[in-house]
This record gives C-alpha cells, sequence and structure tokens, in this order.
C-alpha cells in the first residue's frame, strides 16, 4: 500500500469517527448541552465532566460534540450548494463558450475580487446573523472556486475526440454533461470538496466567533471559542478545547483532501 493510500485511509477512518460523534452526539454526551449547574461552572476537566465545565456550568464535551453536529451541517450544505452551483455554471462555460463563457466567468471574477471574510460578513449582513446565513454566506464564496475548478478540465474534455464521437451519434447536451463529462471529473471534485470542507469548517467558526453566524445558546466551536476568551484567565477548558475542537476537524478532512489528491493524481501517484 502507497503512502499517499496508508495516510487516505487514516484520515478517512479519522473523518467518518468525528462524523459519527456528531450524528450520535445524543446518544454519546453525557449531559444536555444546555443543561446549566450554576454550582459546578468553570471546572477543570474531573470524572464528572470529563474536559470541565464552561462559565454556565455546562459540560464542554457534550457542547464539543453537539457543535461538531452544527460546523458539519452547516459548512456540509454550504459545499453542497456551492458545487452544485458553481460546478454548473462551470460546466456550463466550458460546454458552450462564446458569450456564456465570458458572462459566467465575469461574473466569478468579481466575487473572487472580494476577500473570503469580507463578502461573507456582507452577505450575513443582509440576511441577518444565524447558522443558515452562515452556510448561504460560505456557499457564494465558495461557487467561484467550484466554476473555475469545474471549468478548466471539462474544456478539455468537451474538445477530446470520444465526446465528438457522442455527438455523432445524437446525444443531446445535457446526457453528453452529466453521463460523460460529469463522471470524468468526479475525482477533481472529490478532492477539491474535502478540501473546501476544511476551509469552510474554519470559516464557520470564524463568522460564529464574531457572533455572525450560529447565535446562542446554540452550541457552536466558535462560538464556544468566543465564550471562553472572556474567562480564559479563570478556567481556560472551554477555549483550549473548543480549539482543539475546530483544529481536528479541520485537519481530518485537509488531510483527507490532500492524500485523495495524492492518490488519484496520475502525474503524483508515482512520487508516493
Amino acid at each position: 500500500m502507497s503512502q499517499s493510500r496508508r495516510i487516505a485511509v487514516v484520515a478517512g477512518i479519522f473523518v467518518v469517527l468525528q462524523i459519527g460523534l456528531a450524528l450520535a452526539a445524543p446518544l454519546v454526551a453525557p449531559y444536555d448541552p444546555l443543561a446549566q449547574d450554576i454550582v459546578a461552572r468553570m471546572k477543570g476537566p474531573s470524572l464528572a465532566h470529563w474536559l470541565g465545565t464552561d462559565h454556565l456550568g455546562r459540560d464542554i464535551l457534550s457542547r464539543i460534540l453537539y457543535g461538531y453536529r452544527t460546523a458539519l451541517i452547516a459548512c456540509g450544505i454550504a459545499v453542497g450548494l456551492a458545487l452544485v452551483i458553481g460546478g454548473s455554471l462551470g460546466l456550463l462555460a466550458a460546454f458552450y463558450r462564446g458569450w456564456w463563457d465570458r458572462i459566467i466567468m465575469r461574473a466569478m471574477d468579481i466575487l473572487f475580487a472580494f476577500p473570503v471574510m469580507l463578502l461573507a460578513i456582507g452577505i450575513i449582513a443582509m440576511l441577518g446573523p444565524r447558522t443558515e446565513s452562515a452556510a448561504i454566506a460560505i456557499a457564494v464564496v465558495y461557487v467561484p472556486i467550484f466554476a473555475r475548478l469545474i471549468r478548466g478540465p471539462a474544456m478539455v474534455l468537451v474538445e477530446s475526440d470520444f465526446i465528438a464521437g457522442i455527438r455523432s451519434i445524437g446525444a443531446t447536451d445535457l446526457r453528453i454533461m452529466l453521463r460523460h463529462i460529469l463522471p470524468n471529473l468526479a475525482s477533481v471534485i472529490l478532492v477539491q470538496s474535502s478540501l473546501l470542507l476544511s476551509a469552510a469548517i474554519l470559516v464557520e467558526a470564524s463568522l460564529s466567533f464574531l457572533g455572525l453566524g450560529t447565535q446562542p445558546p446554540t452550541p457552536s466551536l466558535g462560538l464556544m471559542l468566543a465564550e471562553g476568551r472572556n474567562f480564559v484567565l479563570l478556567s481556560p477548558w472551554n477555549a483550549i478545547f473548543a480549539g482543539l475542537g475546530i483544529l481536528l476537524l479541520s485537519l481530518g478532512f485537509n488531510l483527507l483532501g490532500d492524500a485523495l489528491r495524492d492518490e488519484l493524481d496520475p502525474r503524483l501517484r508515482g512520487q508516493s
């Protein structure tokens, strides 16, 4: 087994484990993430609370598990929307060329001109601060990335001989795009989706940290980090473990994306 494949397997297990913990949060979380115990507030790790408690006496481990759910749902929806919209635009631009290509790609250039966080904050300012707004903002930010990602290799495929042969037997444009071009882009889409999920987790945490994403009392890793910084000298556990949760969640998808790229890219496969 090559090194890249071993890394992909380990990263995949790590990601699946975290997703499993998030999905099973109601079953494995030791406490209600919203339950407050003022008597036990700002306690360190113990047998009763493995990762300690926050300033309201809420169990940190339980809130991190539910925070994983919030982050994965928001970022999964965001990347999925960006993939569908951006990928469709990129595919149309590559297939029809001409004015389609010019209009779509110039629109993507306009979105690219804005800094990621500035564009996301502007969208949330119009929609209002909540988890759904953060997901939409991240999706809009990532649409041009997927559009450009799909357009490049799709243009090569459109000009290939096998697509010309399929056209000659009367296949419709939609069938060509969905049955013959899109499947050949699966590896590129898979790798980029994994890498963008890693980045989206950081963006979502940043927006929640600024108070523009998930709102209290809903558990969110970024929100926990923001709450914990106010008490970092008295009880640093909330900030430490929330930050560690963000790190591990993002790291898992990043490692998976890198390993998949090394494994699926023919130019890199022989170097592993």
